[in-house]
This record gives structure tokens, sequence and C-alpha cells, in this order.
């Protein structure tokens, strides 16, 4: 619910309870202003006729009588009941119509004079009821009961009823509609404010600012607390953004620079062993005689070149890791082709079988994709196909790594499937953040963390995705889906 529709309805809600309080005041007021005139003619008459009545019992007191003429009022309608005698007597006006005001045939309930609303016939009356009592008031021995057409009256209240409700409804619908219109025209700068903060969140251009020509009102202050906190944003925004620009060219530079001295060595090393170790070996098998001293040194020197050319070979994938996340940090676009995925899996899955591993390799038929290409990069697709499945032989000491393929629904889907070290759910959000390794590998596989982040970004460059199935101790399936381009089968 907006703010506008809220402060609509309180100020609504109000407004109905003040209407409800003063139309409720007005109509008891008139009401009582009605009956109040009447209720004094009607115990005028009351008493008068009761005075008769009761100087006539002290005569006469087993009879309750009076003159019949004396019932005889135009504006009154009286009737007296005898509860000796059952006896009912009424004005002619009441006898003519057929009328009778009830009463209460218990003498014993009548204990004071009273007014009361009754209804004969359909025709509203307001009637005061007297008992007569005996000349010692031990005993009500009779009741008289003086009453006046109320119909006017009470059509003239119906009538302001239906006038106060009316002008209420209609006095509430219209303070709403009013309130309504008033509420979104206070609270528009406030739209204002936030459609500028939602083109600011969409396209990001923190330069923009909200414009305001109001007074300077609580929105007025807003507004300009808004624009400076907005130029305090840009500005810290413009400099993180110099800051890693600068961090992505650095990273970019130095992977540069470090894979030129870096290949230079693992050539140098390279060479060393194909001519230090032949002639170790040589020397060693012939009938040069060396020391023990010597042997000890020769073979330390074949040690200390296999971890200078292993270290040099990480060091490179490593520098090459860097080198394509600068590229994709620096915003680069792959050059993509139709690219058949049959040869590109078959040549994959040859050069896996070359990769150090000590768990076996069972590729599956992949004849499935005979004739279906997407559209790609086929270096990146390698080196996306080369990450999953080194990730598989390095966390599958014992067991198998598995490569199959589906078509389905129009994407293709590579499978790579281990019965390695596994993971638990909750680290599966961050394996590909960058550096990111589940702690169960912590300790038993060498890694930089960096591969999955490299996967993941060649997998947004090609539109496609990657399901994650795991579970510790049973094994990880990376399944791979790329969007078909083509079809030789379909055709």
């Amino acid at each position: 619910m907006s703010i506008r529709l809220k402060l609509t309805l309180w100020y609504s809600g109000i407004l109905a309870f003040v209407l409800v309080m003063l139309s409720g005041a007005v109509y008891l007021f008139f009401n009582q202003y009605t009956y109040n005139d009447l209720e004094n003619k009607l115990q005028v008459q009351g008493r008068n006729l009761g005075e008769q009545i009761s100087n006539r019992s002290i005569f006469n007191p087993g009879e309750l009588s009076v003159d019949r003429s004396s019932l005889f009022q135009d504006a009154y309608f009286i009737q007296i009941f005898n509860y000796r005698n059952g006896d009912v007597q009424k004005s002619t006006n009441l006898s003519d119509y057929g009328l009778s005001f009830p009463y209460n045939e218990d003498p014993s309930n009548i204990k004071k004079a009273s007014f009361q609303k009754v209804t004969v016939k359909g025709n509203p009356f307001y009637v005061y009821q007297i008992p007569i009592m005996t000349s010692g008031g031990e005993e009500v021995v009779g009741l008289l009961q003086v009453g006046s057409f109320v119909g006017t009256q009470e059509n003239l209240l119906q009538q302001l009823r239906t006038i106060l409700i009316i002008s209420s409804i209609l006095g509430l619908l219209l303070a709403f509609t009013v309130g309504l219109i008033m509420a979104r025209q206070s609270l528009r700068p406030i739209e204002v404010v936030i459609q500028a903060a939602e083109q600011i969140d969409k396209g990001s251009d923190l330069s923009m600012r909200i414009a305001w020509n109001g007074p300077n009102d609580e929105l007025g202050r807003l507004t300009n607390t808004l624009n400076g906190m907005l130029g305090r944003m840009e500005l810290a925004y413009n400099e993180l953004d110099e800051a890693y620009d600068a961090q992505r060219r650095f990273v970019s530079d130095a992977s540069h620079e470090l894979r030129t001295p870096l290949t230079t060595i693992r050539g140098n090393i390279d060479l060393l062993e194909k001519i230090w170790v032949p002639a170790l070996e040589e020397g060693t098998g012939g009938s040069v005689q060396i020391s023990e001293q010597e042997a000890l040194r020769q073979e330390m020197s074949r040690e200390a070149m296999k971890d200078i050319g292993d270290e040099a070979r990480r060091m490179s994938r490593l520098v090459n890791d860097l080198l394509a996340l600068a590229r994709a940090d620096a915003g680069f676009v792959m050059e993509k082709k139709p690219v058949e995925l049959l040869p590109l899996l078959e040549e994959v899955v040859r050069r896996a079988a070359l990769l150090p591993r000590t768990s076996a390799w069972l590729p599956s038929d992949l004849s499935v994709l005979e004739g279906v290409g997407v559209m790609g990069n086929a270096d990146y697709l390698r080196q996306l196909m080369f990450i999953f499945i080194e990730n598989a032989f390095k966390y599958t000491p014992d067991g198998s790594v598995r490569l199959t393929a589906v078509v389905k629904n129009n994407q293709v889907g590579i499978k790579i499937q281990d019965t390695g070290l596994g993971m638990n759910e909750e680290q599966i959000p961050h394996i590909f953040e960058r550096f990111y390794r589940a702690d169960e590998s912590r300790g038993i596989t060498s890694g930089t963390g960096l591969g999955l982040s490299i996967a993941k970004w060649i997998l947004d460059e090609h539109n496609s995705s990657a399901e994650v199935h795991t579970s510790p101790g049973a094994g990880t399936t990376f399944t791979v889906w790329l969007p078909v381009a083509f079809s030789v089968q379909e055709n």
C-alpha cells in the first residue's frame, strides 16, 4: 500500500469519525428538542385527568370512572384501564379508529409515570402513562395513558437521518477524492526522487542528479542530501574504478612480462634435462667410475632440475590463468564461429589420456554429437573441457573419470563425472569464485582456485551454463550445457 493511499485512508477515517459524531449530535439535539415540548404537554394533560380520576375515586373507591365527554381531545389520545374490573375507557379518536394502546396487565410492575413510544397498527404514538393509585396510595388500581400521534415528527426525524447519512457519505467520498488528489500532488516530488534513483540504479550513471525547483522544505532538503550523497558516491566509484583499471592493467602487464622469462626458464630447463640427464646415465653405466660424493651431487642436480621444471610449468599455468582473467575483466570479446563438437571432443579425449593422473579415464561413445555444432571459440571450448577434466583427475586419487554427451531440447550436454573427493552442497555456490577451493581439497591437492573462474567466464561468453551434482566421498559431476547452433542430422 502506497503512502499516498495510507495518508488518504487515515484522513478519511478521521473525517468519517468526526462526521458520525457530528451527525449523531445533530440528530440527538433535534430528537430531544422535538419531544421535549410534547412531553410537557402530555404531562400537563395527564395531571389534569389524573386529578379528576382521583377526586371521583375518593367518593366512590369501588369504581374507576371519568366522564367520557372529558376524554374527547382532538390533539391527544386517552385511554384508562381499570385493574379491578378490567374495564377500558378510550377517547373518541381512539375508539373511532379501533385503536388501543398496549398496557401492562400486572399492576405490580408499574412503579411510576413514564414515557414510551408505541406503534399501533403502523401508527407511531408517544404515550405518557400514569399509574392511578387508591386514596391512600397503597395500591395501583388503574393506568392512565395519554398519547399523541407523532407521525409528523417521526417523518421529520427520518428525513433528517436520511439527509445526515447521505450528506456524510457524499462528504466522505468527496473528501477521499480530494484528499487522494492532494496527497498525490504533495508527494509528487517523492515520485520524482524515486524515478531518478531508479534511472541511476538501472543505468549506473552516478553523474545524474535529481532536479528540484520547489521550496527548500523537507523534500527540498532531502533532494539536496541525496544529490550530495550521489556526488560522493560518484567520486568514490570513479576512484575505485580507476584503481580497478590500474589493477587490471598491472595483472595483464605482469602476466605478459612473466610469460617471457618463464618461457626462457622452461626452455633452458628442458635443454639441461636433455643434455644433463643422458650424460649422467651414460657416466653411471660406463667404465668411468665416480665417487659416492659425485653420485650424490648428480642425483641432487637431477632433482633440482626436476623441481625447477615443475615449478616453472606451474607458474606458467598460473600466469596463463591470470592473463585469461585479466582479459575477461577488460571486456575481451571472443571471436566465435561454427564449431563441430565431435572432432573437438575427440581431440580433447585423446589429449586427456596423456595427462598425469592416478584414476581411470573412461570416455563414452560420442557418436551422438555427429554433425552437431555450436557457435563458439574452439580454443576456449577445449580449455573449458580441460579445466573440468583436470579438476576431475586432480580430485580423484582412486576410481575413474567418465565423459559422456547427450543432445536434449536443442542443447548439448557434456558430462564429466568422477568418483573422487566430492564437496558439501553449501560449497557449490562458491566454487566459481576466484581463489576459492573446497575445504576437502586443501592440503590434499595443489592448485590456485582460478580454473573454475575461467570456466565460468568461458561459459558466460558462450551463453552456456553448468550443472553441479556432488556429495562428499561420492564424487562430483559437472554437466556443461551448450546451445546447438546447427545440426546436420536435423537437416
